[in-house]
């Protein structure tokens, strides 16, 4: 067990330009060969390396708390990384061991979690205001790159505006250090007017260390942004779900990043079995997210609203380009996938998005259920007015009376085998009927499946 005095000095290190570790002070030097790593070598405490790195890329201080492992324990640091002429300075402090988690009671990141849930943007500034994190969630105008923001005053990508009394929240929260709600501004080059809400970041020695804060595009036309519709509205549900999806995808997808980092060894030397727990880390968010984008299709098809572009693609085009996606995950089981030839065509009427989000699910499948050395067919043909694509396997198959449940909301036949949310060939068959079409299957156990998009032909 580690032992761990909050109150000992804050911990100095240098990081060369070539990332490796120049210098750190005994408390730092001792988590660092705790996790493998030493003088002269890269950093081997991979959130500490992030934020250097960072802050050398950016050109910027940047503060922010972490939590670090040593051993079989963990522990908050507050870090700041500055960028010098020579590499980057570090400064650690905090040094705390970590609590068992629970959930927060009004605390600053579960603020901050309400304050995202409904952002067209998430972003962080350092205390200098300069952007150091920038996540778009909306759509943004042709040409502008949220990358290319980063390190720059937040002030060069929000216009601000000032409010009915002629002052500006954002600057009265910077100066007390607290949080702000309903700053209007325009987003630079684009002509799209958000309102700005964000709460302060403080670092480990009470110091301001900037925002952490989000955007929501305004709409001139909305009536007040609290207005709530009751829960037994669908228009409540499926605003309820898209908010869902973005509070959820952005860790998530942090999550994975930075697991398969920690995975492939990117900071430095680790054990093998931190290595192999990362990628456990790293697929269960990939099934997380997975039924994140399931959840947020079914809140969108169900709704009364609900359109499909039509409009003229290829289908065997389409399954070439899913069986491509699919490729590497087929060969990690073991199965080939036989796609349409090149000089294949079948022109169809369709939306290629969520064609390809059809195919994609059921070669997936047909790859999932596939036995080692197993084979699936992706064949094209036109029945009449109809062009087919058919996904064929040679797995254990699917009896007669269970065929109408795998359509089915949640429908699973053995709820205990490994495999998806129950919701993709239900949300594949809703799609396709949308665009004129269908998905039918032909199985029977032990035979494999045979699964068939139809879409409506298209005469060139």
């Amino acid at each position: 067990m580690n032992a761990f005095e909050p109150n000992l000095p804050i911990a100095m290190g240098r990081i060369g330009p070539d990332g490796r570790l120049v210098h750190a002070e005994a408390r730092l030097a001792d988590l660092n060969a705790r996790a493998g790593g030493k003088v002269g070598a890269p950093l081997a405490v991979p959130p500490i390396a992030s934020i250097a790195r960072l802050a050398q890329r950016l050109g910027v201080a940047i503060s922010r708390a972490v939590v670090a492992a040593d051993g079989e324990e963990d522990v908050d640091l507050w870090v700041r990384a500055e960028p010098d002429a020579e590499g980057v300075r570090l400064e650690v402090s905090g040094w705390r061991p970590r609590a068992p988690w629970q959930a927060p009671e009004g605390d600053a990141s579960r603020e901050n979690d309400f304050l995202q849930a409904e952002a067209d943007w998430v972003w962080e500034t350092d205390a200098a205001m300069r952007i150091t994190h920038l996540a778009a969630e909306a759509g943004t105008a042709p040409g502008f790159d949220p990358a290319a923001m980063l390190g720059q005053p937040l002030t060069l990508l929000f216009a601000l505006e000032a409010d009915a009394e002629g002052a500006l929240p954002i600057l009265t929260a910077a100066a007390e250090q607290t949080r702000f709600d309903g700053q209007i501004a325009e987003l630079r080059g684009t002509g799209q007017r958000v309102r700005i809400s964000a709460s302060p970041r403080i670092d480990a020695s009470g110091r301001f260390a900037g925002f952490s804060g989000a955007a929501v595009l305004a709409d001139p036309g909305e009536e007040t942004a609290t207005d709530v519709q009751a829960p037994a509205d669908p228009e409540f549900t499926s605003a309820f779900g898209q908010r869902l999806e973005k509070v959820l995808r952005t860790p998530l997808t942090r999550i994975i990043a930075n697991a398969d980092s920690i995975s492939a060894k990117l900071d430095g030397p680790l054990r093998d079995d931190y290595a192999e727990y990362a990628t456990d880390i790293s697929n269960a968010g990939r099934h997380l997210l997975s039924l994140v984008e399931d959840l947020a299709d079914l809140s969108a098809i169900e709704r009364d609203d609900f359109t499909v572009e039509i409009e003229p693609i290829d289908l065997a085009d389409i399954a070439r380009r899913a069986a491509g996606l699919l490729a590497v995950r087929a060969s990690e089981a073991d199965v080939r996938i036989e796609k349409p030839g090149a000089d294949e065509a079948m022109p169809v009427a369709g939306e290629f998005r969520r064609v390809l989000q059809i195919m994609v699910n059921l070669i997936g499948n047909a790859v999932r259920y596939s036995p080692p050395g197993g084979l699936v067919w992706v064949q094209i043909q036109r029945e009449g007015a109809l062009g087919c694509v058919i996904v064929a396997d040679q797995g254990k198959g699917i009896a007669v009376e269970d065929q109408a449940k795998i359509f089915e909301k949640f429908g699973r036949v053995d709820p205990g085998e490994p495999g998806g949310s129950g919701l993709g060939l239900y949300i594949a068959r809703r799609l396709a009927r949308a665009m004129g079409g269908d998905i039918l299957v032909d199985s029977a156990p032990n035979e494999g499946a045979r699964f068939v998009l139809t879409l409506p032909y298209r005469a060139d």
